[in-house]
């Protein structure tokens, strides 16, 4: 993925003009052509960046800011080297902000104290944006819905944290605090902190993954040895006392389920263009497929990720599918064909792969399992656990997906059931430094269009190559003794339409 900053018309080309990229060729040589350039590359290549317990960055709570910058550019740098094309970054880890947000405080994970703001004062989020954007990355914001307090946190709660804000709402489960989704405030109030970041923030998704209510390990066991409950007796209570008739564990999969309901939606009416990811187990429930085993998320997570995609409530489902193809008890290709099959409304299914076990699996496992999706309906892509793995390069596991996966860059997978028109074609021309005939290759969008990313294509010695460009890159210069024989530009929108292409073809 080529990577090029927007320069004023005269300093860019003397720049090029400098560096010796810019071949002195006749205008004249060049011409509209109808030639039809091949299909861009689609597939979804994104990784999650988590910040609870500093998993992935910070790499401490209380950095300076400007090592916090250079780790996050290290990892951007990163996945664009590897020709991934998204980062899903966790933003609140637990009822807390690495971002500004006047509804909850500033993450311990992020400055050492919960509550306490960067100094000087910046926006990670902003910045991750920004400097996303300018790499042609994607930039999904990661969301825990219900987790209050994890067990790593070392210090006090901030005096704005919920748990000290609305105590009512909060659970003890073990180490950890959990909100409870069987009360309506602790919907509204989840629902409202996402929608504000939608708002403020040029996002390109939304992500949530399998925290729904609390695995049984954060919940202990009780005197005689027994899986602990969660803690929810004063919900509960009021549904039944309102005349509530479902079962306790249908009520507190519906809870769940009405909070993916109204995130979606909600998501959408701000900005219909933003994707809404969730990251459920990787199995909906044992013997689905048949020979499938382990553990039971519809039962103890209360999750029925089988109805959210069954009812198309999300734009790309990512299963957590952290097992090898074999053996067949947790197989990475049943489970894959099994969730294809779920797929009626079509939505985007992007597994999620376990990078970092290619310490024991060994790499070609990974890259077998990029190739699997390529050849399943509707999933086209993976998402990597984690960036450490892919920053360790564990066990060469970075080298071979670059070298034998991720070969050439590649465009996100469109979403038609968001927006299905096209961008208009763009203007594409030569432009001539002045008398002379040294040129570049310059453009602009169509008329009325506010594209988000260009993809140039070029043809030289009858093979093509592609670069995935951000909106603010206007030129290109061919390097010295490599003039193409085609130049083909398209211009794609937030939902990865893509215009027509313009091409230019040498005489």
């Amino acid at each position: 993925m080529t990577v090029t900053h927007r320069l004023p018309r005269s300093a860019a080309l003397f720049f090029l003009l400098a560096i010796g990229l810019v071949r002195v060729l006749a205008a004249a040589d060049y011409v509209t052509s109808q030639s039809k350039p091949p299909e861009p590359l689609r597939e979804f290549r994104g990784a999650w960046v988590a910040t609870v317990a500093n998993i992935d960055w910070p790499s401490r709570p209380g950095l300076p800011q400007a090592q916090l910058q250079a780790e996050l550019l290290a990892i951007l740098d990163r996945a664009v080297a590897l020709r991934l094309n998204a980062i899903v970054l966790q933003v609140r880890p637990a009822c807390d902000a690495l971002y500004a947000s006047e509804l909850e405080p500033w993450s311990e994970f992020l400055t050492g104290q919960e509550g306490r703001a960067p100094e000087p004062l910046w926006d990670p989020l902003e910045y991750a944006v920004h400097e996303s954007h300018q790499r042609g990355l994607e930039l999904h914001a990661w969301f825990n819905p219900y987790r209050a307090r994890h067990a790593s946190a070392k210090g006090p709660a901030a005096a704005n944290h919920i748990s000290r804000t609305r105590p009512d709402l909060v659970r003890t489960c073990g180490s950890y605090l959990w909100l409870d989704p069987g009360e309506a405030d602790v919907r509204a109030h989840s629902l409202r902190v996402i929608l504000d970041v939608v708002r403020r923030y040029d996002l390109d998704g939304v992500h949530m993954d399998d925290y729904f209510y609390p695995y049984p390990s954060y919940l202990g066991k009780d005197d005689q040895g027994k899986d602990r409950d969660f803690p929810d007796d004063p919900s509960w209570q009021k549904y039944t006392a309102g005349g509530g008739t479902l079962t306790r564990d249908d009520w507190r999969r519906e809870n769940v389920n009405q909070f993916v309901r109204e995130l979606f939606d909600g998501v959408h009416q701000v900005k219909p263009w933003v994707k809404v990811g969730l990251s459920p187990f990787g199995i909906w429930r044992p013997g689905n497929p048949p020979r499938i085993k382990g553990f039971d998320q519809y039962a103890s997570l209360y999750a029925d990720a089988r109805l959210w995609l069954n009812e198309g409530w999300i734009d790309y489902f990512t299963p957590q599918l952290y097992w090898a193809r074999e053996p067949a008890e947790q197989s990475f290709t049943a489970l894959l064909a099994w969730w294809a099959q779920e797929n009626g409304k079509q939505r985007h299914l992007w597994p999620g792969i376990s990078t970092g076990r290619a310490e024991r699996w060994g790499a070609a496992e990974i890259v077998e399992q990029i190739r699997l999706t390529r050849d399943t309906p509707h999933s086209r892509g993976v998402v990597h656990w984690n960036m450490s793995a892919l920053m360790k390069n564990t066990n060469g596991v970075s080298d071979a997906v670059a070298r034998e996966a991720y070969t050439q860059p590649a465009l996100v997978p469109a979403s038609p059931w968001l927006d299905a028109t096209p961008p208009a074609k763009p203007a594409l021309k030569l432009r001539t430094a002045s008398a002379a005939t040294t040129v570049f290759f310059e453009w602009h969008a169509g008329q009325g269009d506010t594209p988000t990313s260009w993809i140039l294509q070029t043809r030289r010695s009858g093979a093509w190559t592609t670069q995935i460009l951000p909106i603010t890159t206007l030129h290109w210069a061919p390097a010295a003794d490599a003039e193409p024989e085609v130049v083909a530009l398209y211009a794609a929108d937030r939902a990865g339409n893509l215009s027509e292409p313009a091409v230019l073809e040498r005489r």
